[in-house]
């Protein structure tokens, strides 16, 4: 479940955390090569060393779930008042550390914060300048070239060109969320048409072959308890047989433990039958999760992922999780069977098994999330989260 949060949550900043560790590695290599006369050789060992450390553990933060909103600008804040710091203890403004100032602003354009980007830029411009202001105060040999001025209008470039593909960056990102919301309000309309002709096929199945059929058989043992002839009882439990699959039919168009109960009871009724239809050792672990708006789609890929492991698994262990994770509502589908490859899915649906297929295609259409764990011989396990769902009560 760990894996599948992470893949829900991606962030901007993760990418700056990562991008961090180049940048720190290049800060050594610069000061290494270019043999800088350190004032404070031992407190930039200390800072340097204590910036790639916090920077690992950062990384490591950000990549195990997702980080306050604040978070992404205030470690970006901190990288500019280290550079700052370390080229003031090693060197001042004749350090090579000095062209990473050219670097902050590019590795926070893809933020969707411009106006984050624009301080940033510029306060990284103001620092450069602030570097050699005090280095030159300090030796009066430097002074204060005009080559800095240049260098200040290409940093203060760099922030109004990193702001603007910032801007646009945003209105793409805008524009893909919109077509992702209309996407998934298509599939949901779609989803709730399919939902409601099953419901009526459902009901025209209950109230009129069934009952037909129903009413046949008992006219039949009228007829049977009168002339008493032993034929008739095969044709009896052929009505039963036919009447039994088409109530397991109507169940199947439209549970109604799932419109009357809630998801738990439903899966719960989906496990049962499951582990009556073979020799199964089947653990459930069913936390209640209400009504989520999300049922229908939970409830069909649980359908899906039992069935699948009764037709192809060869299974002897099945084990079944349901519970609330945050916002998502996360089912767990997990079997001992020969396994499979997941990168076959695609193949499957070419070939017209489209059943897994189709299960991926409306999660991810929906905002929701399927993870595949297997591998031939060793059995499969599923994870599916389903859309952001109101707080429970809500």
């Amino acid at each position: 479940m760990e894996r599948l949060t992470r893949f829900l949550t991606a962030e901007p900043v993760r990418v700056t955390a990562i991008m961090r560790l180049p940048l720190i590695a290049l800060i050594a290599l610069l000061v290494w090569i270019w043999e800088v006369d350190h004032w404070l050789p031992q407190v930039y060992a200390v800072v340097l060393g204590s910036y790639a450390v916090l920077a690992v553990v950062w990384l490591v933060v950000v990549l195990r779930g997702p980080v306050p909103r604040w978070a992404d600008w205030t470690s970006t804040g901190v990288d500019v008042l280290v550079l700052v710091l370390l080229c003031l203890v090693s060197g001042g403004a004749t350090a090579a550390l000095l062209p990473v100032f050219f670097l902050l602003p590019i590795s926070v354009a893809f933020q969707d914060r411009p106006w984050r980007v624009a301080i940033l830029g510029i306060s990284t411009a103001a620092c450069y300048l602030a570097v050699w202001i005090v280095y030159s105060k300090r030796d009066d040999t430097v002074g204060l070239p005009n080559i800095v001025y240049t260098h200040v209008g290409f940093l203060l470039w760099a922030a109004v060109a990193t702001t603007a593909l910032c801007m646009v960056l945003v209105q793409r990102r805008a524009r893909v969320l919109r077509l992702q919301d209309m996407r998934r309000q298509l599939v949901s309309e779609a989803m709730q048409a399919d939902e409601r002709h099953s419901r009526e096929v459902a009901e025209h199945l209950h109230d009129g072959p069934l009952q037909t059929l129903l009413a046949a058989r008992l006219d039949l043992d009228e007829v049977g308890e009168r002339i008493g002839d032993p034929a008739l009882e095969s044709v009896r439990a052929a009505l039963q047989q036919t009447a039994a699959a088409l109530r397991s039919t109507v169940s199947s168009l439209h549970p109604q433990v799932l419109a009357q109960l809630g998801l738990t009871p439903a899966v719960r009724e989906l496990v049962t039958q499951f582990a009556n239809r073979g020799e199964y050792r089947v653990e459930a672990d069913l936390d209640e999760v209400g009504k989520p708006q999300s049922q229908q789609l939970i409830y069909r890929a649980a359908r899906e992922l039992l069935n699948n492991i009764h037709k192809h698994a060869r299974a002897t262990t099945v084990r079944v999780g349901l519970s609330r994770v945050a916002d998502r509502i996360v089912l767990t589908v997990a079997d001992d069977g020969c396994g499979f490859d997941p990168a076959t899915v695609e193949r499957f649906v070419a070939q017209g098994h489209i059943g897994l297929g189709s299960l991926l295609a409306r999660f991810d259409a929906m905002g929701g999330a399927i993870e595949i764990d297997s591998a031939p011989g060793r059995g499969t396990t599923v994870i599916a989260a389903s859309p952001p769902e109101p707080p429970a009560g809500q």
